[in-house]
């Protein structure tokens, strides 16, 4: 390969860098800049992921931060979320620190999420102003 055949290949490698670069930067502005959009972090077996999650009519989506994927990793139905358990995410249990919130999806699945209180506060208000199931009667 001669010089200009690689001065090539290393421009091309750039231009697709920066393509992914802002690509990912796209994302992130889009997903953080939405009403009703926080910062929530997803335990992954023993792991934390970092991620952000938004309120949709029916649903809590949930992105990974660290992704170019344009559909959120993690999709909740509104009437399945139950919150189960909030405590302070840190030893000495700071009023203003993050909270570690275990809620319960539908019947059998448990999810963990780290949040603000200003997000939990969010969450739960989100949660209890779901409208009325409709319910038929024949």
């Amino acid at each position: 390969m001669n010089g200009h055949h690689a001065a090539l290949v290393v421009l091309l490698l750039g231009v697709a860098l920066l393509a992914v670069a802002g690509l990912g930067i796209s994302r992130w502005q889009s997903l953080t800049h939405r009403v009703g959009s926080f910062r929530c972090s997803l335990r992954v077996g023993s792991r934390w992921a970092r991620g952000i999650a938004h309120y949709g009519a029916r649903h809590l989506y949930w992105w990974r931060l660290r992704s170019l994927a344009p559909r959120p990793e993690q999709t909740w139905s509104r009437g399945q979320i139950a919150v189960l358990e909030r405590r302070a995410a840190t030893e000495g249990g700071d009023s203003g620190g993050p909270l570690l919130v275990r809620c319960r999806i539908g019947p059998d699945e448990e999810v963990e999420l780290l949040m603000t209180p200003e997000a939990y506060a969010g969450l739960t208000s989100w949660l209890e102003a779901a409208p009325p199931v409709a319910r038929t009667v024949i």
